[in-house]
C-alpha cells in the first residue's frame, strides 16, 4: 500500500544572514479552545538549498485547507525582525492587509530569567511562542501540572543579555 502525500511547497529566496520561518495559524476545534484560546501556531516544515550569496528556502504544508492558510512570515536578519502575514490559496501567497488576533514582543533580561505559567489547551496547543533571533529557533517549554488550578502550563528558560522574539494569538 502506497502513502500519499498531500500538501502544497512554494521557495522563497533569502540573502546571506536572513532567518526566515512561517506558521501557520488555524482556529482551534471548538472543544478545545478557551476564552483566551482560540487559535493555534504551527511552525511550517523547511528545507535549505545554498546558492552563492542566497538561500533557496522550501515549505511545505500538510493537508492545506481548502479555503487557504492564514501564514505568519518572520525574517530575522542582524537587528531586527520583518512581520509579515498572508495567506497560502490555490497555488499562490498573498500578503494579508488585515491582520491576525496576534502580538508581539520581545524579551530582555540581564539576569537568567524563567519565562512560565503560559497555559496549554487539552490537545496541548498554546498560545506564546518564543523564538531566539539569532538562530530562528523556538525555545521548546518544559511541561508541568499545575496542581492548584490542574492545568498543564510551561516555563521556558531565557539566556541572560539576549533578546528573544515572541508572538501570541488570541
Amino acid at each position: 500500500m502506497s502513502q500519499e502525500m498531500t500538501g502544497k511547497f512554494f521557495s522563497i529566496q533569502q540573502p546571506q544572514g536572513v532567518k526566515t520561518v512561517i506558521y501557520r495559524i488555524d482556529k482551534l476545534a471548538k472543544e478545545y479552545q478557551t476564552p483566551t484560546l482560540k487559535y493555534k501556531a504551527e511552525r511550517v516544515v523547511s528545507s535549505e538549498e545554498f546558492n552563492g550569496t542566497f538561500t533557496k528556502k522550501t515549505f511545505f504544508i500538510d493537508f492545506p485547507e481548502p479555503t487557504g492558510e492564514n501564514l505568519v512570515i518572520l525574517s530575522f536578519s542582524r537587528d531586527k525582525v520583518s512581520v509579515n502575514m498572508g495567506q497560502l490559496k490555490d497555488d499562490k501567497i498573498k500578503f494579508n492587509k488585515t491582520q491576525l488576533p496576534i502580538q508581539f514582543n520581545t524579551l530582555y533580561s540581564e539576569t537568567p530569567m524563567d519565562f512560565k505559567d503560559f497555559k496549554y489547551t487539552q490537545n496541548l496547543a498554546r498560545s506564546i511562542t518564543i523564538i531566539d533571533p539569532e538562530t530562528a529557533e523556538e525555545i521548546k517549554p518544559s511541561l508541568y501540572l499545575d496542581e492548584t488550578t490542574n492545568e498543564v502550563k510551561g516555563t521556558c528558560r531565557l539566556q541572560p543579555y539576549k533578546s528573544y522574539f515572541t508572538f501570541e494569538i488570541r
